[in-house]
């Protein structure tokens, strides 16, 4: 395990108390950038675009939102927020907002006052984690709840006014599960290649991914259904640049773990405890999304440390990059060195870095220094 630091960092104002699930990251205004989505125990959603510390715009919503997120859960091509709340009030809010033309003909963004949900229906109490993803593979979002009594449930959104602009319709249950444990979180699943606790995470084949719940859906199968559970709150982000998706862990005291799938693992510290935590792409600055770590802390902040790729994971071996290179196999068979001989080339990279003004060791006596 190597450590890393980050330094980019922007500092967002927040007042309030929230549940560790209730944040998450997600294109909002359907801009193609992603904005940063804070809900609090007092039902407000705060909205915070770019890196502006303020909110961008607020909404008001009924109960204690224990979970948030971000997607096109009525299957309309375009994305809602969705918040849940403690005692079961399921909100839906469209902020995208409002355009009108102004007096040179261009487009202008009217921002109005605090907002609120365009659709509110009462589901199941105790909602703890919640995940928006197509689960049966048929192209549509379905939504997965987690409660804090061991049951998972999945819903899908019923439209009932085909082709207006205005949501007419409702959540419709699919299935219930009920677990031997609690479910401190739901995550999307591709092909299984880590652990249990790492396999929560999406394969890179994202275009094409089914979820592991899809099993779940049509067998049953508690088993599989402990796929999407997670034993801790296990984001995932693209760091490396490379198509791949590396799973995200935070501690309460800021320790925080990026995970590829092959294992590797590097670590990252705040120097504050986290209340709550998120990882995800962001539009925090230059107009673009870029992999960032987002933290609440206890002091009132939210911390995002924005561009955070990794140039590799894993350690590199010295040798195994030299041998890759043709001069390298060259210059040893010069000093009269077999190229399979792998403590006499450790012996002799080692001199070269720490002791160049010495005389090889490990080279043959003729090379060696006379006196």
């Amino acid at each position: 395990m190597r450590s890393v630091s980050y330094v980019q960092r922007v500092a967002l104002e927040f007042s309030g108390s929230l549940f560790p699930h209730a944040i998450c990251l997600g294109d909002v205004d359907n801009d193609t950038l992603n904005e940063l989505v804070v809900g609090d125990t007092s039902g407000k959603l705060s909205v915070y675009k770019n890196d502006d510390s303020r909110p961008w715009l607020t909404c008001s919503c009924q109960g204690m939102l224990t979970c948030v997120g971000v997607g096109d859960v009525c299957n309309k091509g375009k994305n809602l927020v969705v918040a849940v709340s403690a005692e079961g009030w399921f909100h839906l809010c469209d902020l995208t907002p409002a355009r009108t033309l102004d007096a040179s003909g261009h487009h202008e963004t009217l921002m109005g006052e605090e907002q609120r949900p365009v659709f509110k229906q009462h589901i199941p109490a105790n909602t703890k984690v919640m995940l928006i993803s197509d689960i049966d593979g048929d192209g549509c979002c379905e939504l997965v709840v987690g409660y804090t009594d061991r049951v998972v449930r999945a819903f899908r959104w019923e439209d009932l006014g085909e082709g207006t602009e205005h949501l007419t319709g409702q959540l419709v249950s699919l299935k219930k599960w009920t677990l031997e444990g609690q479910s401190p979180s739901l995550l999307p699943t591709g092909r299984p290649r880590l652990p249990e606790m790492l396999c929560c995470t999406r394969h890179p084949a994202a275009s094409t991914t089914r979820m592991s719940l899809l099993t779940s859906l049509a067998t049953s199968n508690e088993a599989t259904l402990r796929r999407v559970v997670a034993l801790a709150s296990l984001p995932s982000a693209p760091w490396m640049g490379n198509g791949h998706e590396e799973v995200v862990a935070c501690a309460w005291d800021g320790q925080t773990y990026i995970i590829d799938h092959n294992r590797t693992v590097v670590r990252f510290q705040v120097d504050e405890n986290v209340r709550a935590f998120c990882a995800g792409l962001y539009a925090c600055k230059e107009g673009r999304n870029s992999p960032c770590l987002v933290y609440v802390t206890f002091n009132q902040k939210i911390y995002v440390y924005w561009e955070v790729q990794l140039e590799r994971m894993e350690s590199t071996n010295l040798l195994k990059l030299l041998e890759a290179e043709p001069e390298y196999q060259d210059l040893l068979q010069e000093l009269g060195l077999d190229p399979d001989d792998l403590p006499a080339a450790r012996t002799l990279v080692h001199q070269t870095l720490y002791h160049p003004d010495q005389p090889p060791q490990c080279a043959p006596a003729s090379l060696q220094d006379p006196t």
